[in-house]
């Protein structure tokens, strides 16, 4: 389980301070898989960042009794300087994972090449994607945080990336941020919908897109 008590989070502006979640309460069960929903700006991705420890919220608290990956479709936290590889050497230690499966596992799955030794700055946007999407599923969660760029590349890849987080991970938690509603339809059981700051729940996922598509 994994609970979001009382969250707040706000941002200096130019004119103060907006704030983006004003008092957020989400529980995530083992084997759910939850929508969020909301306009542009609405604090999806804020949410995401919350619980997966990239931001720290302002109030509030978030207790993990499972263990979560970070944003999938965050690529902050790649170190520019170093190549592909390396980076990959680098979460294999923060994780206590053996470096050598995860290289070959990124190298597969990113079909990347000898770019993977090549400094991430001097990477595109798709091959970051590629490179952050690959380094989240190295290794296992028990609840994956996703953010709108999940599948990335042509037609065979976005297939590939479906198969190996939705398929081969069926029995995992997942927190979902997109704007596209088939994919939120087709994969979720439950929603929640971000408006002016505020959470709303629903059990129903076809109730939560219609509330959703008002907005």
């Amino acid at each position: 389980m994994i609970a979001c008590q009382d969250l707040h989070k706000s941002y200096r502006t130019g004119h103060g301070r907006r704030d983006v979640l004003k008092g957020i309460n989400l529980t995530i069960n083992k084997g759910e898989r939850v929508a969020l929903l909301g306009r542009n700006g609405a604090g999806k991705s804020t949410l995401i960042k919350q619980i997966g420890g990239v931001e720290m919220p302002d109030s509030g608290r978030i207790m993990r009794h499972m263990t979560n990956s970070w944003p999938i479709g965050f690529n902050g936290g790649f170190q520019g300087s170093l190549t592909g590889f390396d980076n990959a050497r680098f979460i294999a230690r923060i994780y206590g994972r053996s470096y050598a499966d995860m290289r070959e596992f990124v190298e597969e799955f990113t079909e990347l090449g000898g770019v993977l030794k090549m400094p991430v700055k001097t990477y595109s946007s798709g091959m970051r994607a590629r490179l952050a999407f690959a380094l989240s599923l190295a290794i296992e969660f028990d609840c994956y945080l996703i953010d709108e760029v999940i599948l990335v590349g042509d037609q065979n890849f976005q297939r590939k990336c479906h198969h190996e987080l939705f398929e081969k991970r069926a029995d995992r938690a997942m927190v979902i941020a997109s704007h596209d509603m088939y994919t939120i339809s087709d994969i979720c059981n439950r929603a929640v919908v971000l408006e002016n700051g505020i959470a709303t729940g629903y059990d129903d996922v076809t109730a939560a897109i219609e509330r959703y598509n008002s907005l």
